[in-house]
């Protein structure tokens, strides 16, 4: 059996493997994206002198590779470049859009674990019973509604019809917090999806659980069934739970863009698409290498989980 210590040193290495990979990879498809950025901050109607001038003073005139260089360098140092439209530093822009996404992205993880857990637990200790086909039910039904269409749902039903919650955003600036009933309509969202699977997860990791021989040895030497439920069968159906989550919290990071731009909050997928908009390419390559670098750390967190709580899937994998 491999060590823990060797274990982690090769996750790691992956790890960085996988970064090199993602600054590679997001550079070469922001270099593919349709457009010109001088063509774009020249005007409605660009001169080409005015485009060559714009052209080198951002110096999109050099190789592409000579650009990388420079650029991933940068990186090494928290550099993450300089916006095309404003002047601004890309840090500014990532520092603006990450109060509100974080702040998202953390109330629905409060609820998210509890609930999909506790679902989970439910479903498994009644299984085949009431309980179990109501919750298995209910999760697939609401899995298969995508987002925007739950969103807007939500829209209609509690801020048009009822008039209990605003239906966006718009005028309370990235101070949510001050403002809670703003955040419930998209904490609904975010929580829809993620904790029917959570929940459909765990029923099935503790089903598998609690079906097993060393199960069968615990209740022969009298051990209770909260015990063994709890203490012998939960802990194994989280390990493909802590994937899970770990998927969920990098989608929550970085694939918000839906529900920002449903509920007009100004967060990171906002700042994503206005970037894109604009052709503001050192935005979009801080942006995706942020996600990027969240997508590795918390899927090594993960495997950390699955090894701690699972070791033999842990070494599998």
């Amino acid at each position: 059996m491999i060590g823990l210590r060797s274990w982690v040193a090769r996750r790691l290495l992956l790890g960085v493997a996988q970064t090199a990979a993602v600054v590679l990879l997001v550079f070469a498809l922001t270099e593919a994206l349709p457009g010109d950025a001088a063509v774009a901050l020249a005007g409605d109607q660009p001169d080409p002198e005015r485009i060559a001038a714009i052209r080198e003073a951002l110096h999109l005139d050099r190789p592409a590779y000579e650009r990388l260089a420079d650029w991933a360098a940068g990186l090494l140092h928290g550099d993450f470049g300089t916006s095309l439209t404003s002047g601004r530093p890309v840090s500014s822009y990532i520092a603006d859009g990450f109060g509100p996404t974080v702040l998202l992205a953390v109330l629905t993880m409060v609820l998210l674990v509890p609930a999909g857990v506790g679902l989970g637990v439910l479903a498994a200790r009644h299984e085949g019973r009431l309980a179990d086909r109501l919750v298995s039910s209910v999760t697939l039904g609401v899995y298969a509604v995508p987002e925007f269409a739950f969103g807007v749902l939500l829209i209609t039903v509690f801020a048009l019809r009822l008039g209990w919650l605003p239906p966006t955003a718009v005028g309370y600036g990235t101070d949510l917090l001050a403002h809670p009933a703003a955040l419930v309509l998209p904490v609904l969202v975010l929580l829809s999806r993620p904790v029917c699977s959570l929940a459909r997860l765990v029923r099935a990791g503790m089903i598998d659980a609690l079906a097993s021989p060393y199960v069968a040895q615990a209740r022969r030497y009298g051990i209770s069934g909260a015990r063994i439920q709890y203490a012998h069968a939960l802990p194994n159906a989280i390990a493909p739970a802590a994937q899970q989550l770990a998927r969920t919290i990098d989608w929550l990071l970085c694939g918000v863009i839906v529900v920002e731009a449903l509920y007009v909050i100004p967060g990171l997928g906002t700042v994503l698409m206005n970037a894109v908009a604009e052709r503001d390419v050192p935005v979009v390559q801080g942006l995706a290498v942020v996600f990027g670098l969240t997508a590795v750390v918390l899927n090594l967190g993960a495997d950390l989980v699955v090894h701690r709580f699972s070791p033999r899937a842990g070494v599998a994998a």
